[in-house]
């Protein structure tokens, strides 16, 4: 019986109804989790970002979607409006699917079938457009809330913090083709490996983080920056540069990063539009590029309170890969990402350098090399979140 009142509310509620975010709020704090109309018309939240917030997962297989929350598993016919729970087949208003290596599932899950099994843990409140966890507080305190000294960590960090790794590109976007990597690397490649690397790295130095991907998977441009949450202290999109085929293109070699802002170079307009056009791997789109509106980029930084954390996050880390990068520091620069435009946490994008140089190509494909690029990132957010730190700390605010 429950399932058929489900489909009725579902019915009922329709796709006018339903927001364009909803906030979830579980132990890793607030996350933010778009909702798309798919093919069908029907609004869909993407899996990956969903259950990050839930702390749960997903697997595919045979048809057949499993997600698994709160050690509770609830399995979804791909492709028609079915879900089985507690060995039961119940329908719903909506198909669970799968569009370029990501699930999509029926926002109906959130709304309405989580709260309704599980209703000991999961609460939806309509009007906020909230899913609320029991137990879990409003915001997530561990990382802001001051810390007494000896409970920092041996590198001067409070415990808490928090960042996202956004390996670019990945599943049937491969990004630039790699000139001169070697055969069958490509972007997607080099990005993911640099960024479990990173990983790695920064969790040895005390610093918690959420990958938006972990293997060969395509998350949405607009979806990425929803992985960094309320308490989330830093966005890294990792990325690999090109040039198109023109005299004395393969000389051009070097890393650069950017925060989001205005373009002031034409090169820095072109390296915007090259990652942009990302978007045309995505379900719906019509193959061009959108880019990002100007006009919105300059109405969102006049209320962006990150911009400046964005930018000072960018001079450390180009500083930070100046000491093992073999190619030239091309400067921090600023530009129109659309994988930034939804981190709403300070954010930056680095360019490790050109597939279309070949000192560059083999640099980036050196697993040492690799390694040592993971060290100084990781060393260079290290001293952000530091510096940030001292800024936010008690004693900063009182100048004791």
């Amino acid at each position: 019986m429950i399932g058929f009142l489900l489909l009725a509310t579902a019915l009922a509620v329709g796709v006018d109804s339903a927001p364009g975010v909803v906030t979830v709020a579980g132990s890793r704090g607030e996350a933010r989790v778009p909702v798309r109309i798919d093919a069908t018309g029907a609004p869909v939240v993407a899996a990956p970002i969903l259950l990050s917030a839930l702390e749960g997962s997903s697997s595919v297989s045979e048809g057949w979607a499993e997600v698994n929350v709160a050690r509770r598993a609830f399995r979804f016919l791909v492709g028609a409006p079915m879900y089985v729970f507690s060995d039961r087949l119940l329908p719903m208003a909506a198909s669970a699917s799968v569009s370029r290596d990501t699930l999509y599932l029926p926002f109906q899950f959130v709304a309405e079938i989580l709260p309704s099994h599980l209703g000991d843990r999961y609460r939806y409140d309509q009007r906020r457009a909230r899913l609320t966890v029991a137990g879990s507080p409003e915001r997530a305190p561990v990382a802001k809330a001051p810390a007494a000294r000896e409970t920092l960590l041996s590198n001067g960090l409070r415990p808490g913090h928090s960042v996202t790794i956004d390996p670019g590109h990945g599943g049937v976007d491969p990004g630039n083709p790699g000139v001169f990597f070697p055969r069958g690397t490509r972007e997607k490649d080099v990005t993911l490996q640099v960024g479990l690397l990173l990983r790695n790295e920064l969790k040895r130095r005390g610093v918690g983080v959420q990958m938006t991907r972990t293997s060969d998977t395509l998350i949405a441009l607009g979806d990425r920056g929803s992985f960094c949450t309320e308490s989330c202290d830093l966005f890294v999109s990792l990325h690999v540069n090109s040039l198109a085929r023109r005299r004395g293109y393969t000389e051009v070699r070097g890393y650069e990063t950017y925060f989001l802002a205005e373009a002031r170079t034409e090169d820095a307009a072109r390296v915007a539009q090259m990652e942009n056009e990302a978007v045309r791997f995505e379900p719906g789109s019509t193959g061009g590029a959108t880019g990002v509106g100007l006009d919105f980029i300059v109405k969102d930084l006049q209320l962006n309170e990150h911009l400046r954390e964005s930018a000072r996050a960018a001079e450390l880390v180009q500083g930070g890969l100046k000491g093992i990068h073999t190619g030239e520091s091309r400067g921090v620069k600023q530009a129109g990402f659309m994988v930034l435009t939804t981190a709403r946490r300070p954010a930056i994008l680095v360019e490790l350098g050109y597939s279309t140089n070949p000192e560059d190509g083999r640099f980036l494909t050196s697993f040492a090399n690799q390694k040592a690029m993971a060290a100084a990132l990781a060393d260079a957010i290290v001293e952000y979140l530091l510096e940030y730190q001292r800024k936010t700390s008690p004693a900063a605010e009182t100048g004791g």
